[in-house]
């Protein structure tokens, strides 16, 4: 591709930095196929004369891109298009302790020399849209954990479909696009009907979902779905200040800070776990095994869904993926 040609792609009147409007004119050139792997570039006196940029303008988009191994320099022969290598860009919103089993599950099923960038999100739809921007054409595979935001798709669809794999939530997902996910509704009904009789011990079930979650709404709808098909005594509440822990109630917890609230307490309550009141927190972590002689926990196996997210990594294929990863109770002294 000629200077001539970028010129006719550069929009001359965008506000946009000109040396960043090189570096998404390339990355998106060589993602299209327009510029093949090994093709040379023009030179930097080249692009500077053929589009009237200055010199340290072109050379600038150039450095960068050659930082982040999309192209590559040969001296005395000039710029050319880097061959592909496994680099994978991980995007999650929060790096909470099941996060960290699923980031430890997927580092280790990958080989070592598979460089992996981290960024979290934190459901800012701002950091979200600018860490995706940064990562075109930067990496051979995207593994994002997306989340309830109207701009999601426009964002993500600016990545190869066969490069991506969104992760944990199934939503905002396209046709073509792989997914590793749990089910936050019908999976978390299945999984509270199969303790039904556990849950009955208790006169009362009590979901607390706080208002500072992120935690889907979908399980909301099918927790007092499952209430009321099964005719048990419960109650929502929305806020953490509402929460007070009663004798005989069981209760169901999105937030490890309201797990923490909860245990509080009980030790100042003097009610016993797991005979006085009830708990059942969501996701899984090392510890909760250990706390209180046990937390049971409904959860998704984030070790597998690493181990998954991994092998869409290394596969040679690209072959489209749709994988719900089971949710279950795992059943302690606390329920």
């Amino acid at each position: 591709m000629t200077a001539e040609n970028f010129k006719n792609i550069f929009d001359f009147n965008s506000q946009e930095l000109k040396y960043k409007q090189i570096e998404e004119t390339i990355t998106l050139a060589v993602q299209s196929g327009k510029i093949k792997q090994g093709e040379i570039l023009p030179s930097v006196n080249e692009m500077s004369r053929g589009c009237a940029l200055s010199r340290d303008t072109v050379y600038k988009a150039y450095s960068n891109l050659k930082k982040h191994g999309l192209i590559e320099s040969v001296p005395n022969r000039g710029y050319f298009v880097s061959k592909p290598e496994c680099k994978v860009f991980l995007l999650l919103d929060t790096f909470k302790a099941y996060k960290e089993v699923f980031y430890h599950s997927f580092r280790k099923a990958l080989s070592a020399d598979i460089p992996i960038d981290i960024r979290f999100h934190h459901y800012n739809i701002n950091v979200f849209e600018t860490a995706v921007k940064e990562s075109l054409g930067h990496y051979s595979k995207y593994v994002i954990m997306n989340f309830d935001d109207n701009k999601i798709p426009k964002i993500i669809s600016r990545i190869p479909r066969e490069k991506l794999l969104l992760i944990d939530w199934n939503i905002y997902s396209r046709s073509g696009v792989s997914k590793i996910w749990q089910d936050f509704g019908q999976g978390v009904y299945d999984a509270l009907q199969d303790n039904l009789d556990r849950i009955k011990k208790y006169k009362k079930f009590v979901f607390l979902y706080p208002e500072f979650t992120d935690h889907p709404r979908e399980t909301v709808e099918y927790f007092r779905k499952f209430c009321a098909d099964f005719e048990i005594h419960s109650q929502i509440l929305y806020s953490s200040a509402q929460f007070d822990v009663k004798n005989g109630e069981l209760y169901f917890l999105v937030s490890d800070r309201t797990l923490a609230i909860f245990l509080e307490q009980c030790q100042s309550k003097g009610l016993t776990i797991g005979k006085d009141a009830g708990v059942i927190s969501f996701n899984e972590t090392p510890m909760k095994k250990y706390v209180s002689g046990g937390i049971t926990v409904l959860s998704t196996d984030f070790k597998i869904m690493g181990e998954k997210a991994a092998e869409f990594v290394i596969s040679s294929d690209s072959k489209f993926e749709d994988i719900k990863i089971p949710t279950k109770i795992l059943v302690r002294n606390s329920l």
